[in-house]
């Protein structure tokens, strides 16, 4: 045997192979003592958890914005004859699509005994909400294409704007949080967030022609109460000012600790309001300002210009 065809085996691979199987069985058999030894493992014993699928999710809000928009965001080609076609058929698919993940939640939760039934009660009460939500999605386009100069068409918008992509996810799982099934709809909102940047959580009210201008950063609260024609710009956080805890030291859930904010408040880029606040209508709050307390209608907050 010619030198370039020899194997040269080296006596030292085999033991260090031996060594790494140790070493991950020894892991393997760590990471099973701490998962049998977990409050959350302890009580799905039995009944492995099949959660909503991120994946599958994001299909849906895909689908379901198409068959709201099915001229901008519709196939190619699609002629005026074919609309109604396609519109039934995406959403044919899309809710059977949805009414899997919720029924995955279901029973998640512990809904084992009629899962399905809720699941399909759930998504029929859902899809009735679709023509809502697409009025309120009208009010919000036409609000960014008239509050920004830079938009040159309905289309662009509709296309091409973060805070528009943030909303469409934000007003499908508001929907399905009021309905009963907050993580479905926290997957939903947290597709936008990767997406856009901007973290609105389903349980915050939004009212029509809502607009989000850049939105970079911007941060919305679990029980934040929105009017109507209310404009954010990027970086903007309705939060909370501090966190409650239980005796047992657990944080409390479910409390109203984000911010109120009127109709027709603008609030510029930066600005940080925090706490069970009201913020008036009509109220201007300036770029970068930090608010805890609440405001008259018809205030205009800045940064103090002598600090």
């Amino acid at each position: 045997m010619s030198g370039k065809n020899k194997v040269l085996k080296n006596p030292t691979i085999g033991a260090m192979s031996i060594d790494v199987a140790q070493e991950i069985g020894h892991i393997v058999s760590q990471l099973r003592d701490i998962r049998d030894a977990s409050l959350e493992h302890r009580n799905r014993l039995g009944r492995p958890p099949k959660l909503p699928s991120r994946k599958v999710l994001a299909t849906v809000v895909d689908a379901l914005a198409a068959a709201l928009f099915p001229n901008r965001l519709g196939p190619a080609g699609l002629t005026e004859e074919g609309i109604d076609y396609f519109v039934g058929h995406t959403l044919d698919t899309a809710l059977r699509d949805l009414t899997d993940q919720v029924r995955r939640e279901l029973k998640f939760a512990g809904e084992q005994a009629d899962a399905d039934i809720q699941a399909r009660t759930l998504v029929r009460a859902f899809a009735a909400e679709l023509p809502q939500i697409r009025s309120l999605l009208d009010s919000d386009v036409l609000a960014a294409y008239e509050g920004d100069p830079a938009a040159r068409s309905i289309d662009e918008v509709l296309v091409c704007y973060p805070g528009i992509t943030a909303v469409i996810h934000h007003r499908i799982a508001h929907v399905l949080h009021c309905l009963g099934v907050p993580l479905t709809a926290r997957i939903i909102a947290e597709i936008a967030h990767s997406e856009t940047g901007i973290d609105i959580h389903p349980g915050a009210e939004i009212g029509e022609s809502f607009f989000i201008d850049h939105g970079t950063g911007v941060v919305i609260g679990e029980t934040a109460v929105i009017g109507k024609h209310v404009r954010l710009y990027q970086a903007v956080t309705l939060g909370a000012k501090r966190f409650p805890k239980e005796e047992s030291g657990t944080l409390v859930k479910g409390n109203l600790r984000h911010p109120i904010v009127e109709d027709d408040v603008v609030v510029y880029a930066g600005a940080t309001i925090l706490g069970r606040i009201t913020i008036g209508r009509g109220s201007t709050i300036g770029g970068n300002v930090w608010l805890t307390h609440s405001i008259p209608p018809d205030s205009h907050i800045v940064q103090n210009p002598h600090s």
